[in-house]
């Protein structure tokens, strides 16, 4: 583990990036394609960009099983209101325009 005193002259990596590089992993390995190409597409495109509410409403979403997600992102069902929220909308504008792109 790195430290500000360790001699390969690399600082360590904030918590907010590992915690990004951890949900970019689950986002790519759910299980299915499907699911892979959306979340791991979104989380490309805009986990850099989220600040931490916007992570931990992200990361919640990810404890949700995929037909929920799928239900709630591309089957036109509403989601519940602890998921109805920026980052959904956001996930579902992604979704909308990735498919009609192919």
């Amino acid at each position: 583990m790195s430290t500000l005193n360790d001699t390969s002259g690399q600082l360590p990596t904030p918590p907010v990036d590992i915690r990004r590089q951890r949900l970019l992993f689950r986002c790519w390995h759910r299980g299915t394609q499907e699911s892979d190409f959306i979340l791991g597409g979104f989380a490309d495109v805009h986990l850099a960009d989220f600040d931490n509410a916007q992570l931990d409403r992200f990361e919640a979403l990810l404890e949700c099983t995929d037909p929920d997600l799928f239900d709630w992102i591309i089957g036109g069902f509403d989601a519940p209101g602890e998921h109805d929220h920026d980052v959904m909308r956001s996930l579902r504008a992604f979704a909308l325009h990735r498919t009609r792109k192919n």
